[in-house]
């Protein structure tokens, strides 16, 4: 399974809504394409809109989980992913476990196996 890191928090709900739709785009066209693939954004934007808290200090252990049973961690280079405390803590933690990482943008054809 790939793990799709791309940045969400943002205190603007226009930038968090943007960021949820690219990361769903970016994961619909991994999935299409065969690939299996976990998209945090994705799957806790929703749970956000419910309710819960987007930002990773709430979201770290379970990403971590996920992470932890993934193949590799693909970036979706967004703006603002530099700055994204997720994204740098995701970026450290699949380094840890010796994930391969790779970078993409939003319209790369996904070139990696599941």
């Amino acid at each position: 399974m790939i793990y799709l890191a791309s940045p969400y928090t943002d205190p603007d709900p226009v930038v968090r809504k943007a960021r949820y739709e690219a990361a769903c785009a970016r994961a619909a066209l991994m999935l299409a394409g065969g690939r299996l693939v976990y998209s945090p954004v994705v799957y806790g934007h929703a749970l956000a809109q419910r309710g819960l808290p987007g930002d990773w200090a709430f979201w770290e252990q379970h990403n971590h989980a996920m992470l932890s049973r993934s193949t590799s961690l693909l970036l979706l280079l967004l703006p603002g992913w530099r700055e994204s405390e997720g994204v740098r803590a995701e970026l450290a933690i699949a380094r840890s476990l010796g994930l391969p990482v790779r970078h993409a943008a939003l319209d790369d054809v996904p070139l990696e196996a599941s």
